[in-house]
């Protein structure tokens, strides 16, 4: 038997089989080889299993493949099998629409600490820069390299925190620009496997995008001493540009509902608690 890797990637999918591709290419560029990739596809149609099904046969690191029936959102569903099928102790998790840098799952290994999950960010890029975007520009590490057509769309706000592309990976210099952050994004984030199962993963309770991915679980975590360790400029990311998705009133309801129980476990996750 092989032995397990030492992540275990998660990636988030529903249909847009094309950003798949790209996600899959900047996995294929990482400098750090020992993980393996779980997709979690809420959904998708037969395009995204032709994409799996080429990307299995075309890259040397493992791809499973979980998928259930659609009916509505049901994201962290999807995110709690992918935490059963891990083997890796240290899980990562990442959106189908956000393009790993070179040296992103290096940084999330580097990182990694007892009681703490690792918070990163991503790059918020232009409508041009994903339209112009290949294969070929992210198997030769080219979209990561900014140009003047970059600093115009960031000086129009046709893209958004282009510095968080910038990789420091000294501490110190990061603490002084004052690089640190604290809140979870559900696109870009590790965690202890144990310490997912400690609250019994991701709440299936939410129904649609926003809290239940990512503020849910951080603030279940820290109720049982897990805190936030900053990644900014680090294991940088690429979001493929468009429109902003907004949370559900009925989101935010729930996770008030957390808030006011404190209970860090979740009834419907993992395991399935009466």
């Amino acid at each position: 038997m092989t032995p397990p890797p030492k992540l275990s990637l998660i990636i988030s999918v529903y249909n847009k089989p094309e950003n798949l591709r790209f996600v899959l290419a900047g996995c294929a560029w990482q400098s750090f080889k020992e993980f393996e990739v779980i997709i979690a596809d809420d959904g998708s149609g037969p395009d995204v299993r032709e994409v799996v099904t080429e990307s299995q046969q075309q890259y040397t690191f493992p791809i499973i493949h979980l998928w259930h029936e659609d009916r509505g959102w049901r994201k962290n569903t999807l995110l709690n099998k992918g935490i059963q099928v891990a083997r890796a102790e240290h899980i990562v998790f990442v959106d189908g629409d956000c393009i790993p840098g070179r040296h992103f799952l290096l940084d999330h290994w580097n990182a990694r600490k007892h009681g703490k999950v690792l918070l990163g960010r991503r790059v918020e890029t232009s409508q041009r820069w994903s339209k112009t975007l290949t294969l070929e520009k992210v198997r030769s590490g080219e979209f990561e390299r900014f140009g003047w057509n970059d600093l115009t769309d960031l000086l129009k706000r046709h893209s958004l925190r282009i510095e968080d592309g910038i990789r420091i990976k000294s501490a110190l210099p990061r603490r002084l620009l004052l690089r640190n952050v604290k809140g979870m994004l559900g696109s870009n984030f590790s965690a202890a496997k144990k310490d997912l199962e400690a609250v019994n993963g991701f709440d299936e309770l939410y129904n649609g995008p926003g809290c239940g991915e990512d503020s849910d679980l951080q603030y279940r975590l820290s109720l049982i001493s897990i805190t936030g360790k900053s990644l900014r400029n680090l294991a940088i990311q690429y979001h493929i540009y468009h429109p902003l998705t907004k949370t559900s009133q009925a989101c935010w309801d729930r996770f008030q509902e957390v808030k006011t129980s404190r209970d860090p476990k979740c009834k419907a996750g993992l395991v399935k608690q009466e």
